[in-house]
This record gives C-alpha cells, structure tokens and sequence, in this order.
C-alpha cells in the first residue's frame, strides 16, 4: 500500500471512529481526496508536500469543469479537515489549506409537503399488507423527523409505543428520543401485529421495518416505496424521505412550536441549520399575505 493510500486510509478509519461521521459523508470525503490524488500527482507532489497553491489549483479546476458552489463548499471542508488531520499527526509541519476560501452558496429552501398533500398520502385507503408497513414508516418519518438512515436502522426496542416515542441513533452516533403521534402510534401498531410476523417468517431480525424477504429495508427502497405510494394517491410531484422531515419541521413551526425543540427533535448540532425552515414558514407567509391581502400590492 502506498504512503498515499495509508494515510488516506488513517483519515477514514478517524473520520468513523474519532468523529462518528456517517458512511455516506465518510465516502464523499474519500472521493474529494481521492480526486486530489490524482491532481496531485499530475502535479509531481503528493500529500505531505503539496502547497497551498496546488489545492487553490485543484479548487479552480473543479468550478472550470462544473462543479456546483455546494460541491466545492463541501470539498473546501475536506481538505481543510484532512490538511489538519495531517498536521495533527505529525506528517507535516503546516496546513496548506488555511487560507482556502469557501464559495457563497445561495441557500435553497427546502422543498416541503402542504398538510393537505400529507393528508391525502397519510389517509390509509389501502387495504394490502404490504400497505400496513408503508404507512407506517410514512407516520413515523412525519411524526418523528427522522432521516431515512435513521429510520432503516430502527430496532424493535427503539419504539415505545405504550409512551409514544421514537429513539435513534444520528450523526455522530448521539442519541435522541422524539415524541411519535397518536396515528403513528396506531399504524406501528397495526404492522406489527399482522404483517412483520410473516414478513419475518423464520428469521431472527429485531429491525422495525422488513422487506418481502424478511430482510431491512434499504434507502434505496423506501425511496421507491415513497415514490410508488405518492402515484397511487395521486400526488403531482415526486416525494422523498427528506421531504417528510422537512414537513415535520416546517409544520411544526407553522403551528407554534419553538425553534430550539424543533432543533432537538431534528438532531442538529448547530440552532443555525434549523432556522431554514424559520425563513420558509416566512416565505409561504409572505406569498400568503400577496395573495390574500387587498393592499398587498
């Protein structure tokens, strides 16, 4: 294995055990770098002597090819996390990526589901088994806010339906517990005690929600399950497991919540990332007010 390639492979293996980053946001990481191996390389220069020139270089090619404002943001993160890494280590004496400057990025609002959109998904007029558990994982992603990651990995011991609550495991492996509504509570329960059992058949699984052969659910499925179940009922645009959560957020706050719950709830870090959806409720406010109001023009 080349000098390359191990410490590439230290920064992984840190990125998972040190800073609790999930897979997807480990391997994009990996592809950044990988991408400046091969710029570097080019270069005739390499991790441990490359300057701040070369990753200025490596950054202006990606905008010549394309590369949106968010992918060279989150590239610019890279570089500045592994550079400091290496300095850390002891593999360099500087860091190269000090003085990298991150592109403005226009923040896109995120795309949410009307309450009357989600009642006409959430409106159980099906009646098949396989119906039982895509309603429910529908309840508990609007109820409870989850990521789709999350969501996958529920265990059985995970839900508390006699409380009514949801606890889960997010970024950074930080536990968090989130109150699960009534019909959520009712749809579970309604899984659980007809279609999981067959669905399991004679395996050992202790995952909430299984496949047709008694297997977890991947992303990959519920995507399609969501995209499948927004055309039986008739809903115009595609639906996707992130436009669930950002319902939940958005209908909380339109309903009165206060923003530092609704942060808890989502598991973020920083209040900062939860005040999206405060400019949101602002915005559908606003087209609101122009509509209605005779002396809004």
């Amino acid at each position: 294995m080349t000098s390359k390639e191990q410490l590439l492979k230290q920064y992984m293996i840190y990125l998972h055990v040190e800073r609790g980053l999930s897979e997807n946001t480990r391997q994009a990481y990996e592809r950044d770098l990988r991408q400046l191996i091969i710029f570097l390389t080019q270069r005739g220069t390499d991790f441990t002597g490359c300057e701040a020139n070369d990753l200025f270089l490596f950054l202006l090619q990606w905008r010549d090819n394309g590369k949106s404002p968010r992918s060279i943001a989150r590239c610019n993160a890279t570089l500045r996390g592994f550079f400091a890494f290496l300095l850390d280590e002891g593999r360099r004496n500087d860091n190269p990526s000090t003085y990298l400057v991150t592109p403005k990025l226009n923040q896109a609002l995120p795309k949410v589901l009307s309450e009357a959109t989600m009642d006409k998904l959430l409106r159980a007029g099906e009646k098949s088994d396989l119906a039982l558990r895509d309603l429910a994982m529908l309840e508990v992603l609007y109820s409870s806010g989850l990521r789709v990651s999350e969501l996958v990995g529920l265990r059985l011991s995970d839900v508390s339906l006699d409380v009514g609550y949801v606890r889960c495991l997010g970024k950074g492996n930080k536990e968090r517990i989130i109150p699960l509504g009534d019909p959520a509570v009712r749809a579970v329960k309604a899984y659980l005690n007809s279609l999981r059992r067959r669905l399991c058949g004679k395996r050992e699984s202790d995952i909430l929600f299984l496949n047709v052969h008694g297997r977890p659910l991947t992303r990959q499925g519920i995507v399609y399950i969501l995209k499948k179940w927004g055309k039986t009922h008739n809903v115009e645009r595609t639906i996707s497991p992130h436009m669930f959560r950002h319902s939940f957020a958005t209908h909380l706050l339109d309903h009165g919540a206060d923003l530092r719950s609704v942060q808890e709830m989502l598991g973020h870090v920083d209040i900062s990332t939860t005040q999206i959806y405060t400019h949101l409720t602002r915005t559908r406010l606003l087209d609101v007010f122009r509509k209605s109001h005779p002396r809004a023009e």
